[in-house]
């Protein structure tokens, strides 16, 4: 559920603050001049005062009503936020919090999308952050690894039987593999991050231009033919040759993959015959850099960039429950 930062309890818009102050300030000559038609001598006798100070004093008095509702609705408010922004500036997470006080409507509206959009980039600075040392990580592996080997071949060379050189050259061609994988990956996860606007793609085209994973693996369609989904092809192909490549590494013969059209939206069933997800993974199969194939090439990454390449497309993924095999849930936009 998205987090609210301001309540949703009735508040007046600054038009009718506005309106309202004219309309006091407008009647105040009004007011002036009915008191100056009391007969001085009476007035004075019944109140005290003369009129002209009791005007003054009504006049003072509506002046800082007016005042205290401007303080109320609109300076204190504007002003919390500009501390609050000021305050987020600074790395200070706690500033995002609730506002306790936000005026009028437009100002609440201000501040819900100020501080949305600054817990936003908090978690995706996070996120950012996250990443980059995984994948630091990630490059760290293979290239401590290449660098051994090299130094091996460089300092052992001549003495080196050909077995053990095509040994260090396998592993230096497998490291490299894996670095050209991640480096892949990384691309496709940019894509899904910042994605092309637009674009619209036929379903049964995109499943049948995924390329072979394996030549064992059989995949099957139960699609409506004139199904289109509100994402762009290339886009598209990247996220279904995920999930059939995933389902060929876990020992998959068939792939099955079904839709429809739902009240507008698209909704895909990708199943598989193989390995099928452990419970004790399940929470952490979209995860980045979660992989149980880290020995056999496996980068952790494609789940997360279907996952994230769906949701800037305004879809989601999930994992459905069942017995034998693995299968995903995704809902997209109908085009």
């Amino acid at each position: 559920m998205t987090r609210r930062f301001v309540s949703d309890k009735w508040r007046p818009n600054l038009g009718m603050i506005v309106f309202a102050v004219l309309a006091v300030v407008a009647a105040l000559p009004f007011t002036a001049a009915v008191l100056l038609e009391f007969d001085e001598n009476r007035f004075q006798g019944r109140y005290g005062a003369a009129p002209e100070i009791l005007g003054v004093l009504a006049v003072a008095a509506v002046t800082l009503l007016v005042g205290l509702v401007f303080l109320r609705t609109t300076t204190r408010p504007i002003a919390e936020l500009r501390r609050r922004m000021s305050a987020i500036g600074n790395g200070d997470r706690d500033a995002i919090a609730p506002m306790a006080q936000a005026g009028t409507v437009e100002i609440a509206d201000l501040a819900e999308g100020v501080l949305t959009m600054a817990e936003s980039l908090s978690s995706r600075s996070d996120y950012v952050s996250t990443l980059a040392a995984h994948v630091s990580h990630e490059f760290k592996s293979p290239l401590t690894s290449i660098r051994g080997a090299v130094e091996l071949l460089k300092d052992s060379g001549a003495t080196m039987s050909e077995a053990e050189r095509a040994r260090f050259l396998d592993n230096i061609e497998a490291d490299a593999d894996r670095l050209t994988a991640l480096v892949r990956r990384l691309r496709e996860f940019a894509m899904a991050e910042t994605p092309s606007a637009g674009g619209v793609a036929a379903l049964e085209a995109v499943i049948r231009a995924i390329p072979d994973a394996t030549p064992d693996l059989r995949i099957e369609r139960h699609l409506d033919p004139d199904l289109k989904i509100r994402m762009g092809r290339e886009s598209a192909l990247i996220v279904f040759s995920h999930l059939v490549d995933n389902a060929a590494q876990h020992g998959a013969a068939v792939v099955t993959i079904t839709a429809a059209n739902e009240d507008g939206t698209a909704r895909i069933v990708v199943a598989d015959d193989g390995a099928g997800i452990s419970p004790h993974n399940r929470d952490k199969l979209f995860d980045a850099f979660f992989t149980t194939r880290r020995d056999s090439g496996g980068t952790g990454m494609g789940l997360n960039v279907v996952q994230s390449m769906l949701r800037a497309h305004g879809g989601s993924i999930r994992l459905l429950e069942g017995e034998g095999g693995a299968a995903f849930e995704i809902r997209l936009p109908a085009g």
